[in-house]
């Protein structure tokens, strides 16, 4: 997976605001926004990882937001991004019945974000497309990303060069897609959270 120069700079910015919020939990371990931010970063980072630090890095997202809502259970953007958090993850598996119950958790928690925040269109779109998520989840591991995520056995004795091509391509193809779903999910996110955090302060 390459990046682009704007890609490297999305992950200079988040591991930035991973590490701010990182100084600032042992500051104010209570800081229901701040780990919030630290969750959203995280996610955001997973992208830029190979899949098996992508899983580890969601699971500490999961980890953090979940620990937001011990302070505040009714925290609606926390809640949004377990959904977020939950619907990466489930792309990451390979199993359909595993991935499954990981959308249906996400759209527990877009369920829960859209009670807590009655009216809000982005978690009432996030909530429509998880229904349609475990389909894509099945068309992306029909294009080979299933055996990738698999790490299955390696080539047989009558693999090909073809062959090896073929799965670099379908391999290609899944990152580029669950790089994109991600994008996605992060850039809104990341808007929503910036939109209600206020700018930052002016640096000198």
């Amino acid at each position: 997976m390459e990046f682009s120069a704007a890609d490297f700079e999305r992950l200079l910015m988040f591991e930035h605001v991973r590490k701010a919020c990182e100084t600032q939990y042992i500051n104010d371990p209570l800081d229901s926004e701040n780990l919030v931010k630290w969750g959203g970063a995280l996610l955001e980072l997973s992208q830029f990882q190979t899949i098996p630090d992508a899983k580890v890095m969601l699971n500490d997202a999961i980890a953090k937001l979940e620990e937001v809502l011990t302070i505040n259970p009714g925290k609606h953007q926390a809640l949004w991004c377990l959904g977020n958090a939950y619907t990466s993850q489930a792309f990451l598996i390979q199993d359909s019945d595993e991935a499954k119950g990981h959308f249906d958790r996400a759209a527990e928690y877009f369920q829960r974000a859209e009670n807590e925040d009655p009216g809000n269109e982005l978690y009432r779109k996030s909530l429509e497309v998880t229904a349609k998520a475990p389909e894509l989840h099945m068309e992306l591991h029909r294009h080979g990303m299933g055996q990738q995520l698999g790490g299955g056995g390696g080539p047989s004795a009558s693999s090909n060069a073809n062959t090896g091509k073929k799965k670099k391509k379908n391999t290609d193809f899944a990152y580029d897609v669950c790089g994109w779903i991600i994008l996605g999910i992060g850039i809104v996110a990341w808007v929503k959270m910036a939109k209600a955090l206020g700018p930052p302060p002016p640096t000198r």
